[in-house]
């Protein structure tokens, strides 16, 4: 019988065997392909100091983390909601004089006191890979593709990379398009909430365009393209289509310029990455600074759980049932060329049931 005390917090779940199965395949196979690129890994803590957390990027905001005092330094701690600002403070200090481009992966728990509309959990797994000292278009090109490839190693079918331009507003009010300091905030938003209504009440009528130039990559770039008569966009719009020329025929690459939700840091380009079957976005990616260094990175999370939800391939797992008195040495030999073993405990247990598949008959298996 279930007791009130033994139901979880809303949005948090246990993640049973074959759920934990294939979140742990994903995240070997995606962390094998980012040391296969040559990315380091490190282990940031998960809990740090409040200020260090939410002083890294922009739009960190310390009101989502679940905040503490800490009894030996009596400073405010803070359970992290993103892995990405402490990459930010390990390369700004423990690795600032190591050789540029840094390369950094990572993968660790994070949680949230309260979750997003659109993604109601409040604990993940994030992994993800950073190029500290770059955010030319050459390191945006590296980290889409390897992002890609980390997904089709996880077994995802149907990739989609979504591309944005965080700072499109505050790049065409400077002088295509002129704003106000004070309007600027409110054009952005009434963008990323696509209301031509409220777009044209906060001043922003000549940004209409905008909201039609989004779809696949093509049109939408064309689009764009027709919108820069002033040229403000010119190397945006070049960066952009060297990067979907990287990834072509890996993923389908669509673009929606004015998208900024979950792009709270991200300066002159963002990336979603999506997979058929999965509910949402399985990753974001892009440009940013790190506070403090002031320096150019380029990088992306994989919210690993989501992707047990996937339309994953899953290799069938075959188990060998070991009997009571079962030879000890060959059973070692098998789990040593790969073999899942489960050894019998008492009288009447029902291999079969138990998911085994195989039964070691001497030193041999045989099939149930």
């Amino acid at each position: 019988m279930t007791e009130p005390d033994d139901l979880l917090p809303e949005g948090l779940e246990d993640r049973l065997p074959r759920e934990a199965a294939t979140i742990t395949r994903a995240m070997r196979a995606c962390l094998d392909v980012l040391g296969s690129h040559g990315y380091d890994r490190v282990r940031p803590p998960i809990v740090e100091f409040e200020k260090s957390l939410a002083g890294r990027m922009d739009g960190v905001q310390p009101r989502r983390m679940f905040r503490f005092v800490d009894p030996v330094s009596l400073r405010t701690l803070a359970l992290r909601s993103d892995i990405t600002p402490q990459i930010g403070r390990i390369a700004a200090t423990i690795m600032a004089n190591a050789p540029r481009p840094l390369r950094l992966a990572y993968s660790g728990e994070t949680a949230l006191i309260k979750a997003d509309q659109l993604d109601p959990a409040r604990e993940r797994i994030q992994l993800g890979a950073e190029l500290v000292g770059s955010d030319s278009v050459e390191a945006v090109c590296e980290v889409v593709s390897i992002a890609v490839e980390a997904l089709h190693a996880a077994g995802l079918k149907g990739v989609s990379v979504d591309f944005t331009l965080p700072d499109l507003v505050d790049t065409l009010s400077d002088k295509a398009l002129p704003l106000a300091g004070d309007a600027r905030d409110a054009v952005r938003r009434e963008l990323d909430m696509k209301d031509a209504g409220g777009l044209k009440a906060a001043g922003g009528e000549a940004y209409l365009p905008l909201l039609y130039a989004a779809g696949p990559f093509d049109e939408a770039l064309a689009k764009l393209k027709d919108i820069d008569a002033g040229g403000a966009l010119a190397s945006r719009i070049e960066g952009l289509k060297a990067v979907a020329a990287r990834i072509d025929g890996k993923a389908r690459i669509t673009l929606d310029p004015t998208e900024r939700h979950g792009f709270e840091y991200q300066s002159w380009i963002g990336f979603t990455l999506y997979a058929e079957g999965v509910r949402g976005a399985v990753g974001r990616g892009g440009t940013y600074r790190i506070r403090g260094s002031e320096e150019a990175a380029t990088g992306f999370s994989i919210f690993v759980e989501s992707l047990a939800s996937g339309d994953i391939d899953q290799p069938a797992e075959d188990c060998l049932y070991l009997p009571l008195g079962h030879d000890r040495d060959a059973a070692s030999r098998l789990r040593a060329i790969g073999w899942r073993t489960r050894a019998q405990i008492g009288e009447g247990e029902d291999a079969r049931a138990l998911g085994c598949t195989h039964r070691l008959d001497g030193k041999e298996p045989v099939a149930l």
